[in-house]
């Protein structure tokens, strides 16, 4: 019988140590005995230091490398544990934070390890690292907290035209992608910017982002400051210009005749429709298009024959596709009548043009271009092209939208986003001349036609961040999108390229809608039933 009960019941040892029943394992030993014996955690590091710049809010990874990470977070769970000599030799279960002060100047994680040992047997232990951090600021900050202008390389941007919107949309590019993490300092100049810092890689990186977003070319120089002839090192600062090409969207070209006979004899009156790393310029007669970029524009340079603050508004009384032709994308070429804002009730001039803007303009519309007729068009290209071209009366650039803009106005609806903007110190030279009121009003009026420009346009509002603004007035409707307008910018409906707020509100918005218009139904069947 007690052979039997034996063979059924499960076999137990005793543990050689302390002489209690255990199941058998290949150490011969209970739990509490082989930690006592065996500690899996010896050679791993238990206390570490990290450097903070408290400054910039980044922790130093040796040997020169800053990341930034918040407390708590996944990012800085694996600098900590990446900083623990010894992880590598067992095996990592879990980790995670033990809440401490956050003036305390302390970091905690409790780490549960594994590691097979005694013939065998696995032992899994878990114990607190702490981390002992230090304040040290990193060469950036210390190098601004001395000297704002000690700096290493600067990148110098300019453009040679009359306005600063392409800086505008540059700034907004140059947020978006965070190339501004790096500046030691940025500083206005009369036509363009500085970028300073105190690395050249840094420097380089940025020369690289401006070639890929705007047509541009670039020349690079080098000053040696000091030299140790102990130790033969050099200390040099490093000058990058970069030029951005003088032509801007919407504003029209002539084409040199060798760049036309190479183009296949287009032109030579072209509109410039988009500006990205190259330049494309289309003609609104015969819609042909054509991409030139830096390299190209530079052997052949030449400049805008009129820019957009030479438009003229026009009425548009009559518009007909012209047949047989396809459409070029968005553009859609048109005979058109239109007559001049300012005419109307003086004169009965009607001028007649062809337009790429027929998916775009209807009858009683208005549009902005030029007007060719009386424009003085002083360049020496163009007198080649005399015997062999008539210039139309009128080239319309796009569609108008001032009196929408004047109807918001009178509305009080305003703008309910905002931009972000760069710390961009002024220059001294020009903060104290006797046109700085002259220049302000001039950047507060370009500030606004880019804005308008974002209201207008799908395909720019596409590559910015747009804010809500908290602190505009609450009755104020104007969300960006919609083609349409100043203060307001269309029915709040379209927001690419904004932020995300935008269109969560817009679904939030949509889903009441519908919420309320289901308990609507409910009540009619409800009342049917009854």
């Amino acid at each position: 019988m007690f052979g039997v009960q034996q063979h059924n019941a499960p076999g137990h040892v005793l543990c050689c140590m302390c002489g209690m029943g255990i199941s058998p394992n290949p150490a011969g030993m209970c739990v509490d005995c082989i930690r006592s014996q065996v500690d899996i955690t010896e050679g791993i590091q238990k206390q570490c230091t990290v450097m903070y710049c408290k400054e910039c809010q980044r922790y130093l990874q040796p040997p020169k490398h800053w990341i930034r990470a918040d407390l708590e977070s996944k990012e800085l769970l694996t600098f900590c544990i990446k900083r623990i000599k010894g992880l590598n030799k067992v095996k990592l279960v879990d980790a995670g934070f033990i809440w401490t002060e956050p003036h305390s100047k302390r970091l905690k994680t409790k780490l549960t390890i594994q590691k097979e040992v005694l013939n065998g047997a696995i032992l899994q232990q878990t114990f607190v690292t702490e981390f002992v951090v230090e304040w040290h600021m990193c060469d950036a900050c210390s190098r601004a907290a001395a000297n704002s202008d000690q700096w290493t390389a600067c990148v110098q941007v300019r453009q040679k035209v009359e306005h600063k919107r392409t800086f505008l949309y540059l700034e907004q590019l140059i947020l978006k992608h965070g190339m501004e993490a790096n500046t030691i300092g940025i500083k206005s100049q009369p036509d363009g910017l500085d970028f300073y810092y105190g690395s050249r890689s840094h420097g380089l990186k940025m020369v690289d982002f401006l070639q890929n977003v705007a047509p541009v070319r670039a020349r690079d120089d080098k000053q040696l400051i000091s030299h140790d002839a102990n130790n033969n090192s050099y200390n040099y600062q490093y000058t990058f210009m970069i030029e951005i090409v003088p032509i801007c969207k919407e504003d029209i070209v002539c084409l040199p005749r060798k760049v036309s006979l190479s183009m296949g004899g287009v032109g030579p009156i072209m509109l410039t429709t988009r500006v990205g790393s190259s330049l494309q310029f289309t003609d609104p007669h015969t819609m042909r298009q054509l991409w030139v970029d830096a390299s190209q524009y530079y052997r052949n340079p030449y400049r805008s024959v009129g820019t957009a603050r030479m438009f003229i508004e026009y009425m548009v009384l009559d518009i007909e596709p012209v047949q047989g032709l396809p459409q070029n994308g968005k553009y859609l070429l048109a005979d058109v009548q239109v007559a001049r804002m300012s005419d109307f009730g003086v004169n009965d001039n009607i001028m007649c043009a062809r337009t790429h803007l027929g998916h775009h303009l209807q009858a009683g519309d208005t549009a902005l271009g030029f007007d060719l007729a009386s424009l003085q068009i002083v360049d020496p290209e163009l007198e080649k092209y005399r015997r062999g071209i008539q210039l139309p009366d009128v080239l319309l650039v796009k569609k108008s939208y001032q009196e929408k803009r004047r109807r918001k106005r009178a509305k009080g609806i305003n703008r309910t986003w905002k931009l972000q903007r760069m710390n961009v110190t002024e220059d001294e030279a020009g903060a104290g001349h006797k046109s700085g009121a002259r220049e302000a009003d001039k950047a507060a009026m370009d500030e606004e036609l880019f804005m308008q420009e974002l209201e207008e346009d799908d395909e720019v509002r596409a590559q910015v961040q747009i804010f809500r603004d908290h602190l505009a007035p609450a009755g104020g409707a104007g969300a960006v999108g919609g083609g349409g307008g100043g203060g307001g910018g269309g029915d709040g409906n379209n927001h690419r390229g904004g932020n995300a707020t935008y269109s969560r509100d817009g679904r939030d918005r949509d889903r009441d809608r519908d919420r309320d218009r289901g308990k609507d139904r409910d009540r009619e069947r409800e009342r049917e039933r009854e």
